[in-house]
């Protein structure tokens, strides 16, 4: 790869577990692999991002980190004393052969693990998959937690995949709303986007507490938002707990977040409440009255497999033509799925899974687009084809509030549609000659 259009697992892994209440992210690795999943998370959610670090030397990295790890451990809860200890591989630990739960049962039987206090952890590898393949893993970890229950509690667990800690709070929203009762993991919300208090802490409130993952095999069902990101967590709560699992899209934009409500409202045995409906209707109203200005226009997208794939449809559904869609993260199925969404489109499709932002370019110089959707980094190949950009997907390393502000959802839905109108109303102003420069569009 050239310019690539993913970074590595430990970053989604890191990511993940900050969705745990109390929870301490721990790369068992190099100083420097941390130092770089930490600022890389840092730039995107400008919020500090705690984590520790095995810090292998020479020696770590010739004979194991077992004695790193080891160490590691009965430092971070004498002195930061975390809930959860969540550890995830780098490259260095993985190459070594590191075994992880071996570590952790001999961590428990020292008794350096303190009583109610819990370790876990992933492999991820970063020569392997992509950030979205460490998040899913270290969910999967998480899942594994659960044990198998008789007694369901009528709880829905809800597997949101890698979104923006607005987009999870809009869900529990929804899901409230609904009469819905939830169990989200993992939870960013409240943790990355916690309100400027005066006051610091080392762990933010939000979070899902540990209790009620371990609680999730007693659970009525599982909504997993995502193949890539979500899937296999959900499956394996199916395998091991008997739990039933869906697998949908995530909910961007009208169809998507159509047959989420759907789900929810069928696995509550509940009506949709006029809320919900006249959210909806907000979203097709605003489809309808701008539609002249999305209409045959054709656009390129990045990003991540679970985000592209709903995007791709949002954009169908508003008459846009996504020619040019890229992913770094590996997978045929995602091709597959991209073009079964855009079959019935009249213009050719470039669609490729693991691939990177150069080909992208250089599909855009070939066949230019009107409108290019990813994150910062494809803020190069706006300025060089002088293209209307919209940021979208991670990392967004220089503007602020996608945290803050929801894309999932119907009213997530009306932020994209507007975030897409302004760029390209911007752009006709820029462009139109006096005689057609207009007051009102």
């Amino acid at each position: 790869m050239i310019n690539p259009a993913k970074t590595c697992q430990p970053i989604g892994a890191m990511y993940a577990a900050l969705g745990i209440k109390g929870c301490l992210p721990h790369s068992h690795g190099a100083q420097g692999c941390c130092a770089y999943h930490r600022s890389t998370l840092t730039r995107h959610y400008k919020e500090p991002i705690s984590a520790s670090s095995s810090s292998f030397t020479e020696g770590a990295s010739v004979f194991g980190g077992q004695a790193n790890l080891l160490q590691a451990i009965n430092n971070i809860f004498s002195v930061y004393e975390p809930d959860v200890i969540a550890v995830h591989t780098t490259c260095l630990s993985e190459t070594i052969g590191d075994d992880l739960p071996q570590i952790f049962n001999k961590a428990i039987k020292d008794q350096i693990v303190p009583e109610g206090k819990t370790v876990f952890g992933a492999s991820t590898p970063s020569y392997i998959g992509s950030h979205v393949t460490g998040f899913s893993n270290m969910v999967k970890a998480m899942a594994a937690l659960a044990q198998p229950s008789d007694n369901k509690n009528g709880t829905i667990n809800i597997i949101p995949g890698w979104v923006e800690p607005s987009d999870m709070e809009e869900l529990k929203r929804l899901a409230a709303l609904i009469g819905a009762k939830i169990m989200m993991f993992p939870d960013t919300s409240g943790v990355l986007d916690a309100p400027l208090t005066g006051t610091y802490s080392m762990f933010p409130g939000g979070g899902t507490p540990i209790d009620k993952i371990k609680d999730a095999g007693s659970a009525s069902g599982t909504l997993a938002l995502g193949e890539w990101c979500s899937a296999d967590a959900a499956r394996l709560l199916d395998t091991k707990c008997k739990v039933p699992c869906s697998i949908l899209d995530m909910p961007f934009g009208l169809q998507a977040t159509d047959r989420f409500i759907d789900a929810l409202r069928t696995i509550a045995g509940s009506s949709v409440p006029d809320e919900i409906s006249i959210e909806r209707g907000k979203l097709v109203d605003m489809m309808s009255d701008m539609h002249q200005y999305f209409y045959g226009k054709k656009v390129a997208i990045a990003g991540d497999p679970d985000q592209l794939i709903a995007m791709t449809e949002f954009l169908v559904s508003i008459d846009m033509c996504p020619v040019h869609i890229v992913t770094g993260t590996p997978g045929k199925k995602f091709e597959k799925r991209i073009r079964e969404l855009t079959g019935e489109m009249d213009c050719e499709v470039n669609v490729k899974a693991k691939g990177d932002l150069f080909l992208l370019h250089q599909w855009i110089k070939n066949e230019p687009v009107d409108l290019l959707i990813g994150n910062t980094y494809c803020k190069y190949i706006a300025r060089d084809e002088d293209l209307p950009f919209v940021r979208w997907g991670f990392p967004i390393l220089d503007r602020q509030g996608h945290q803050h502000f929801p894309t999932v959802g119907y009213t997530g839905g009306l932020r994209l549609l507007e975030k897409i109108l302004s760029v390209l109303l911007d752009r006709k102003d820029r462009d139109d000659p006096e005689e057609v420069f207009e007051l009102v569009l």
